[in-house]
């Protein structure tokens, strides 16, 4: 298994025996310091939710609301102002699926933000908003993702993929995007020079073996295209939406165990593995660093869909929350941009 472990190609018997090794955690944290070294990287980004009115039908969403809000282009550039004020690099932007919008709406939010500040990284819309956008506007993913493009995407978030295995999807969210479809916009985002994260969530009605199968698919597509710069997983929130009725969230331990998976079976190809402070806690998420973690993520400023789902772990972490809880754990902490790119802090 060592030698399979270290070419990068893993079985799903060995992933198996591994989730339930004791040597899982040592294993994962030895990958990480061979993949990123000592240091834990973070970047000053703002999430900024320019709708929660969506057409969707996710049974885990506690976001969308059929009366919510619409920000204009003036309450998404006041947002940015502020963001760049607390100098953030980047302003990750997401929202619901608005049933009159095309390409053109998404970007003039791109045009309009990269006018007033050229400078900044604008990581925005999922693959399954990119696909709405394409469908309603009759076009090619490949056209619409060249329209972003031109506008000022730098790169997107691989949000959307759930559990990339249809038969939970179609329970889950029966009106989402194939899994075939989300690998087809991601892929061909990177194909079109638009790197993108990849993300999982986890922890409801999927099994392990599943949950594996995903990761496997991550590992394929990162082989072929390069185009991944994180993988994050998402622990699934369970309050306040219809999937979760009746659910806990995972223990501790399980997500630490499969945060610590993610770094065994996406190595070498994938060099960052990041762990959500919004949804496991700070200190989860300072155990997760010893477990194959190398990045905490944003600082976010503003985070609204987790915060809906019963996460109480806030919605802003300063740089100086991240600088503690890494050099308490004697890593080496280092601000960084979307692209992982060092930066000097000012």
């Amino acid at each position: 298994m060592q030698y399979r472990i270290e070419a990068g190609k893993c079985t799903l018997q060995d992933a198996l025996d591994l989730y339930s090794a004791p040597s899982l955690f040592s294993l994962a944290d030895r990958l990480r310091k061979r993949a990123a070294g000592d240091t834990v990287t973070y970047v000053i980004n703002r999430n900024i939710n320019f709708t929660n009115r969506c057409t969707g039908t996710c049974r885990f969403c506690a976001f969308r609301k059929p009366d919510g809000y619409i920000l204009s282009i003036s309450d998404i550039l006041e947002k940015t102002r502020a963001a760049v004020r607390l100098n953030a690099t980047e302003v990750c932007i997401q929202g619901g699926l608005l049933p009159d919008w095309d390409v053109s709406n998404y970007c003039e939010i791109l045009e309009d933000i990269k006018g007033e500040f050229p400078h900044i990284h604008i990581h925005a819309f999922s693959p399954m908003e990119v696909f709405h956008a394409a469908r309603n506007g009759n076009m090619s993913i490949k056209e619409t993702l060249q329209c972003l493009k031109k506008s000022g995407l730098g790169s997107m978030p691989g949000t959307a993929a759930e559990i990339l295995v249809d038969r939970v999807r179609e329970e889950i969210c029966p009106e989402k995007l194939t899994t075939h479809e989300w690998i087809d916009v991601v892929r061909t985002a990177h194909r079109t020079g638009i790197p993108t994260t990849a993300t999982i969530m986890y922890g409801h009605i999927e099994t392990l073996e599943e949950r594996i199968e995903h990761l496997f698919i991550i590992r394929e597509m990162q082989k072929r295209t390069g185009g991944f710069t994180e993988f994050v997983p998402l622990p699934f929130m369970p309050h306040n939406n219809h999937l979760g009725t009746g659910r806990q969230g995972f223990h501790s331990i399980e997500n630490l165990k499969f945060h610590a998976l993610a770094r065994v079976l996406l190595y070498p190809y994938i060099r960052n593995i990041q762990v959500s402070w919004v949804k496991l806690g700070e200190k989860l998420a300072q155990s997760a660093l010893k477990c194959g973690v190398n990045d905490l993520g944003g600082t976010l400023m503003e985070e609204n869909i987790s915060r809906s789902a019963g996460a109480a772990n806030g919605e802003y972490m300063p740089p100086q929350e991240f600088e503690r809880l890494i050099k308490e754990i004697n890593r080496v902490p280092q601000q960084r941009d979307t692209l992982y790119n060092p930066i000097t802090p000012l």
